[in-house]
Order: C-alpha cells, then structure tokens, then sequence
C-alpha cells in the first residue's frame, strides 16, 4: 500500500514540479502561462483529493471515529450530492433521477456521506455523452438499500471482484482525464463495512453498472 501510496503521490507532484520549472526558467511564451497555471491548478486538486482519500480510508482501517452516529435519510443526502454534481452532469448532458423513500438509517454522517458521493460521482464519471443516473433509496421491514446505477462504460466480468480494491482502475488511461484517484470504491467498501451494510454490484460492459448497499435499518 505504501509503494502505491508514493506512486500516486508522486505522478501528480511530477507533473506539478515539471510545469512550474519550466515557467521558473522563462522558458514559457507569456499566451502559455494561463494554460501552464491550469495544469498545475488541475494536478494540484487531484493531489488533494488523493490525499483526502487516503485520510479517509485510513481512518476506516485504524477504526478510529468518534463521531457520534446519527439519524441520516439516504432519500435527502442523494437528491443534495444530485445537486452537487449537477454542473459535471451537465457537461455531458447526463440526467439524474433520485427516486424512493425517506426510511433512515443510523450511522456517522460523513462516512455515510463519502459512501453516496464517490458512487454517484463515478456514475457521471464514467458515464457517456446523454447519459443516464438513477439513484433509489428502498426500505423493508429489516433494511434500507441505496442503488445507484448509470448507462455509463460498464466493467468486464473479470475485472468486477478487484474495482473495490486499492487504486485499482478500470481503465486506467481514463483515470486521469476523470480525475479519479482508484479509492474511491474502497471506500465505498470499508464504509459499508464499518455500517454493517453489504455491497453488490451488477454490471455490463459498454451497457452500465449498478452498485447497491444495503444498510441495516434505524430501530425505532
């Protein structure tokens, strides 16, 4: 993990270093600063948001949360990430639906939170040009289940036990152009399993992917 860690690290700073030299020795046509800057700004976010993820999943591995859990409606937290993400939606003219009911379920917020945004932010990630989320919040008696499926890329039948594990990318020359840092279902997986939630998922090459968590449901 650690190797991966520093490889991860050190790709964006490489990139960082290399740009801002170059603009150090003059070497830039001043019409080329803006671009330049818009790189180091680019490669600089994805260095943050790595590094986010690494804290966040090294929180879920060490246990070590505090935080108070609490009663969280999984119905109103998907239509505010809905919210959130719409101006990346909208760049590829991707439709969100959320649809479903207000059960709730009790867990720390911000886990909670993680677990939502990064499966509905792949879903427009790795979606296509028109494409299509549907988010749905269903209930039983004994749980509550969040489903987010797209019509997005899909992933090969042999490569869908390993998309949970560290870094790991499907497809890794679209990982940059995304902006992904290969955590973000691993976090999805250590937050559920922090929940006592199970993930599944379904998915079909070129046709789309539905994952599902179902949460134990809050006692009344």
């Amino acid at each position: 993990f650690s190797a991966n860690v520093s490889h991860e690290l050190k790709t964006p700073l490489t990139s960082i270093v290399g740009y801002a030299e170059i603009m150090k020795n003059g070497m830039v046509d001043p019409k080329t600063v803006p671009e330049f800057a818009g790189r180091i700004y680019d490669e600089s976010g994805r260095l943050i948001k790595l590094i986010e993820d690494i804290i966040n999943l090294s929180i879920l591995d060490e246990g070590d949360i505090n935080a108070q859990k609490e009663s969280i409606s999984l119905h109103e937290m998907a239509e505010e990430i809905a919210e959130q993400l719409e101006p990346s939606a909208k760049e590829k003219n991707i439709s969100f639906s959320v649809y479903g009911d207000g059960s709730r379920i009790s867990g720390v917020r911000r886990i909670i939170y993680e677990i939502v945004y990064n499966l509905m932010e792949n879903a427009v990630k790795y979606n296509v040009e028109n494409g299509k989320v549907k988010v749905t919040v269903e209930s039983d008696d004994e749980t509550v289940s969040l489903t987010v499926s797209d019509t997005g890329i899909g992933i090969p039948a042999e490569q869908q036990d390993k998309v949970f594990e560290r870094f790991y990318r499907v497809d890794k020359s679209h990982s940059k152009e995304t902006g992904g840092t290969g955590l973000g279902l691993s976090i999805v997986k250590h937050g559920a399993l922090f929940h006592h939630a199970k993930v599944s998922m379904k998915s079909k090459l070129g046709e789309g992917t539905e994952i599902t968590v179902v949460f134990p449901k809050e006692e009344e």
